[in-house]
């Protein structure tokens, strides 16, 4: 393999740490950066062929990271991780140019294959179970949010419910399925 630049954009450095040692060994050239804003520096020296870009971090998050990333590297391809995942954020990474959008923990294979996914999978498997009722009010919570561009006041008088409320609950981690 010629030397193919993989970024890797978290602020768990030991998640960082474990995926960058497998990809080394893998072949792969890997950079580390533990915010957006240290990822900007790294994109512009060394033109990364993949990324895979945390969700939510400190400072600017994943979703604002990607663009500015793909300016920088138009080719590069994109995968984002979270643990806070929802489908307003995982439709909103693909519009942004995400190739794919992965919930962690997620390993070494699984950030390979969806980075190597050239098309979609009719054939992906449907959940059996539906959602149930708190994950259907996150996943709610995260759609107004996303549609009020982040802004907690917004979207807590269109969810009728007050600031504070709203704000205790996007402190809790997702509700599984």
């Amino acid at each position: 393999m010629s030397e193919v630049n993989f970024l890797i954009v978290d602020d768990d450095p030991v998640f960082s740490q474990v995926l960058a040692r497998s990809l080394t060994r893998r072949g792969y050239n890997t950079l580390v950066a533990e915010s957006a804003e240290a990822a900007i520096p790294l994109a512009e020296k060394h033109k990364p062929d993949l990324a895979t870009v945390d969700l939510k971090m400190d400072g600017d998050t994943g979703l604002l990271l990607l663009p500015k990333l793909l300016e920088i590297v138009p080719e590069c391809k994109v995968v984002i991780l979270t643990g806070y995942s929802s489908i307003a954020t995982a439709v909103e990474a693909i519009k942004l140019g995400a190739v794919n959008y992965l919930c962690k923990p997620a390993d070494t294979d699984e950030v390979l294959s969806a980075l190597n996914q050239e098309e979609a999978n009719p054939e992906q498997a449907i959940a059996e179970k539906p959602m149930s009722v708190n994950r259907l009010t996150w996943e709610h919570i995260q759609k107004i949010l996303t549609e009020n561009d982040g802004n907690i006041t917004a979207t807590a008088r269109q969810l009728g419910m007050h600031r504070r409320t709203l704000q205790r609950k996007l402190q809790k981690r997702p509700v599984r399925e």
